[in-house]
């Protein structure tokens, strides 16, 4: 019997503090909302256990994919607040935007207690995502200049290539955290 997506050993939501990743994601004046196990998951492109999104909201159970739930709140983040609100299970057909958004959920990775960068570079290689340098690492490090550049032009990330996180609500903005 082959394996399922559900069998692969990547990090979960159940495996991290749910309220970091709402925390995270409320910078961002996104909301986090959680699915009872079993139930299926609005907004999900691809279905089982993927993050799903319907205007500003990621749906996620807790047998969701860390990549997975920062993946589609990248395609959310990218896109001026406008049009977030029209978004419903696809967000973009852009091949600039999806390569973008994979650079960046990597980047968010390092923003979230418990997860960093090269935990979600991984999980992106063992969940199937493929990349021309044959691994998620190596497109982030060595090939994503455009996306990089894509990124710096949205204002998400320094001329550094270092995260640009928005302040909290109530906090000073120069008291943002930066990741990199």
């Amino acid at each position: 019997m082959a394996a399922t997506r559900l069998d692969k050993d990547v990090l979960r939501l159940r495996d991290i503090a749910y309220a970091d990743a709402a925390a995270l994601l409320a910078r961002y004046d996104l909301r986090l909302e959680r699915v009872a196990d079993g139930e299926p998951i609005p907004g999900s492109y691809w279905g089982e256990d993927e993050a799903g999104l319907i205007g500003q909201v990621v749906h996620v159970r807790d047998d969701t994919p860390v990549h997975s739930l920062l993946h589609e709140a990248c395609h959310l983040i990218v896109l001026p607040p406008e049009r977030r609100a029209a978004v419903h299970t696809d967000a973009t057909d852009s091949i600039e935007e999806e390569d973008a958004v994979c650079v960046l959920q990597a980047l968010l990775g390092d923003a979230l207690p418990g997860v960093g960068r090269a935990r979600v570079l991984a999980d992106m290689d063992a969940w199937g995502y493929t990349f021309r340098l044959g691994s998620a690492a190596a497109y982030f490090e060595r090939d994503a200049a455009a996306a990089w550049h894509w990124l710096q032009a949205c204002g998400l990330v320094g001329a550094d290539k270092t995260l640009r996180i928005p302040a909290a609500s109530g906090e000073d903005p120069g008291d943002a955290t930066q990741a990199g």
